[in-house]
């Protein structure tokens, strides 16, 4: 481990990419595949599951999460899945405006739904447009690891299904590890916590991943209620009000500022932390590369852990008590209580 005292900035975070392909999956969803810049891939390496932030343009230009469906494991190039909202900006712009050949600023691929190892067995849990980060979960499970995989995807009816063809092929081709159940809510009406028990319970020893509209993602939690906390893993939608896209804002340091050691990436950095700034602010001021990308202490890109003093958070955002109590804290939200603090990322 080594240790810096004054760091060296390492330029923006925004990296702008070209649209490759558009693929129309349903008639409210499109994927967008993009071609990465020969510079930028070692920083667009990502794990399953995790996303991409689009700059959207506009009056002001807004920011948007979208969830990555292609897998690492594939040699595919990275790809995300819109789905159009009502009433929202981002997702309608990109299905109105985004083509082949146009660019896009975007920020490194980030998000910490992802699995820990992809040899255990899965039970995956999809709502609507909540597929596209388990896609990229399921796909790099079957490619790069052991496990059994089970997905249960409801939608509204037949027509939208994302990935349906995708999905029945993967089916065929990993007869033995893929076990595929939809629900359609035109058939069957919506899937209650009852349910949902009933279809998770030979699944026990299963690691559950769940993404979907918020009442679904309700009944699956309330449907393994019974399991260990960390045997269930759920993502949650963000929509940005800030703008993570922005420069970072100078830092200036008086004589209340705390000190603090941030280790990251198996370097220390010593650092002045003034106690109305939050630590995001500090490394951007600094020229660090930090993990984040919503700042809104939604998203859990910037969790860290507290070794050394103390912090205050305006939001806890993702982190429940148990985090809270082991010593997890979100770096966007975290201002300094003690007048020394070591922090790890």
């Amino acid at each position: 481990m080594t240790r810096a005292s004054v760091d060296v900035a390492l330029g923006t975070r925004v990296v702008t990419l070209r649209v490759a392909a558009v693929v129309e999956e349903t008639a409210e969803a499109r994927s967008f595949v993009f071609e990465v810049p020969e510079d930028a891939k070692e920083r667009f390496g990502y794990r399953p599951g995790q996303f991409l932030t689009l700059r959207i343009p506009g009056e002001p230009p807004v920011a948007r999460c979208y969830s990555l469906a292609s897998s690492p494991f594939t040699g595919e190039p990275p790809k995300v899945t819109v789905k159009r909202t009502e009433g929202g900006y981002g997702s309608n712009w990109l299905c109105d405006n985004l083509s082949p050949g146009d660019s896009i600023d975007v920020l490194p691929p980030t998000g910490t739904f992802t699995p820990a190892s992809l040899d255990e067995d899965l039970l995956l849990w999809a709502g609507g447009s909540g597929i596209t980060p388990v896609l990229s979960i399921l796909v790099s499970a079957l490619v790069g690891g052991r496990g059994k995989v089970v997905l249960f995807y409801a939608n509204r009816d037949r027509d939208s299904v994302i990935f349906d063809r995708a999905l029945t092929e993967l089916a065929r081709r990993y007869p033995d590890r893929l076990t595929v159940t939809h629900w359609l809510q035109s058939e069957r009406g919506l899937p209650d916590a009852g349910s949902l028990a009933d279809f998770a319970a030979p699944y026990a020893d299963f690691h559950s991943y769940l993404c979907g509209p918020a009442p679904f993602m309700a009944a699956v939690t309330e449907a393994l209620a019974d399991r260990p906390r960390e045997r269930v893993t759920g993502e949650v939608f963000v929509s940005l009000s800030g703008d993570p896209f922005a420069e970072p804002v100078p830092v200036a340091a008086d004589d209340t500022a705390a000190d603090v050691d941030v280790e990251l990436d198996g370097t220390v950095h010593a650092l002045r932390w003034p106690r109305e700034r939050t630590l995001v602010d500090v490394m951007l001021a600094r020229g660090l590369d930090v993990p984040y990308s919503c700042r809104e202490g939604e998203c859990g890109s910037c969790a860290c852990t507290v070794l050394d003093g103390e912090v205050e958070m305006g939001r806890t955002g993702v982190l429940d008590d148990d985090d809270i109590a082991a010593g997890y804290i979100l770096a966007c939200q975290a201002r300094p209580r003690t007048g020394t603090v070591r922090i790890r990322f």
